[in-house]
């Protein structure tokens, strides 16, 4: 049963972060807003890396790919991390879900809330100002956007 709820946030929240990766305009992966920010290649590159730690926190380790410097493979490379990130929770049982990791003191469940999922929600809401700042429409993660409510109006 917590596999089914888990997967179920989970696939909102990839979801929304995949729409989001999207709207990288990878002409300005360079472009950062301020000097200790992450250049906005990096953020993208960051959040599709995270679906990594997902699989890691289940099996234990994960491949991860290489950055990706345009669109479609930033995109690809999300779905690929992805699909493994689904694959290894969806094969667990509750009870190795909610087995504490020793190293960390935190069940793997808590991992895949706070260190993969919110974590995500987190730098997605920074990838979101950055769209903002270069002009590009966001899309609305829980509902509309500004821009696509404007688009409908």
């Amino acid at each position: 049963m917590i596999v089914e709820d888990l997967l179920a946030e989970f696939d909102l929240e990839m979801a929304n972060t995949r729409k989001m990766l999207e709207r990288v305009p990878v002409d300005k992966f360079a472009w950062a807003p301020h000097e200790k920010s992450l250049s906005l290649g990096a953020l993208a590159n960051h959040l599709v890396a995270m679906p990594c730690l997902a699989t890691a926190t289940i099996k234990g380790s994960a491949k991860r790919m290489p950055d990706a410097n345009s669109l479609p493979t930033l995109l690809e490379a999300f779905d690929t991390n992805l699909a493994s990130a689904r694959e290894a929770p969806a094969r667990s049982a509750d009870d190795h879900l909610t087995a504490t990791i020793p190293a960390i003191g935190m069940t793997r469940l808590a991992v895949l809330r706070t260190r993969v999922m919110s974590h995500m929600i987190h730098h997605r809401g920074h990838l979101s100002v950055y769209l903002r700042l270069l002009d590009t429409s966001v899309p609305g993660m829980y509902g509309p956007s500004a821009d696509e409510t404007a688009q409908s109006a």
